[in-house]
């Protein structure tokens, strides 16, 4: 039986987005964890070999820092979505299946969110608002791409009809959630002795000690509430598709059909 498949409210998607979040906290913890800890171990040791050079040494070594951090989270990206489509749906998985399941998308979602930011950073940069747009409107490309295996032309252009007209309330969503992570981010860094983010402190040396304690209050903020947005934006793709491809009937429609199939697979007694 599917739990929840039908048009939600921006209140109800945020309650659901919780709801499997707090349901099947190890597993998207560990998700997102996973691949971050490779993150971490890299930050921890460019702190210690590289922190205090000149700002050309630091500029080269932190090229592959970057590639790895991009990899890492589009991973994480890419087993989120399929994790969550699957409790969605109400079929229970594991971590190695949520990484298994996406074996083959990684590649693509990495791709396809490169371009993603060139796209959306290059709007960004012409007036703000032509990013934010552009960002909206293929705010579901990690999803599609995921779950419906389809290249970078037709998931930008089956991003920007399933989104068509909701937009403001996928800001909405984004935004919220982009609050709780700052207020998160913001409590752990003032837990380890950081300060508060944005503001100026007395101590403004960047040593490795303070490199290291934010690298490792950056991993816990995103282990602990990085799945969210992952999880809202797949149940706003599924809730799309509801909404605009009678996704809902579709489901109903295969179920009722494989349900004699399976009968006749029983032997009489």
């Amino acid at each position: 039986m599917i739990t929840i498949l039908r048009p939600l409210s921006t209140s109800e998607l945020l309650d659901r987005t919780f709801h499997l979040y707090r349901n099947n906290f190890v597993v998207f913890f560990a998700i997102v964890a996973i691949p971050q800890l490779a993150v971490l171990a890299m930050q921890l040791l460019f702190a210690r070999t590289f922190l205090g050079d000149t700002p050309r040494t630091l500029g080269v070594f932190s090229i592959p820092l970057t590639i790895v951090i991009l990899i890492c989270v589009e991973i994480s990206h890419a087993a989120t979505v399929f994790a969550v489509s699957n409790f969605h749906l109400d079929r229970p998985i594991r971590i190695g299946a949520a990484y298994s399941g996406v074996r083959s998308s990684i590649l693509r979602v990495v791709g396809i969110s490169l371009a993603l930011y060139f796209i959306v950073g290059f709007g960004l940069i012409l007036l703000l608002v032509p990013g934010i747009y552009w960002g909206l409107k293929y705010s579901l490309a990690t999803p599609i791409t995921v779950l419906e295996g389809t290249g970078l032309s037709k998931t930008l252009g089956r991003s920007a009809d399933l989104t068509k007209g909701h937009r403001g309330r996928i800001f909405v969503t984004y935004l919220l959630l982009l609050i709780l992570n700052m207020v998160v981010s913001a409590s752990i860094q003032f837990l380890f002795g950081l300060g508060l983010p944005f503001v100026r402190h007395a101590q403004t040396t960047f040593t490795a000690t303070r490199f290291a304690l934010t690298a490792l209050s950056g991993f816990l903020t995103n282990s602990l509430v990085g799945p969210l947005l992952t999880i809202a934006f797949t149940l706003i793709y599924y809730d799309l598709r509801v909404r605009k491809e009678g996704f809902d009937l579709q489901l109903m429609m295969t179920s009722l059909e494989a349900s004699p199939q399976s009968a006749a697979a029983v032997p009489a007694s």
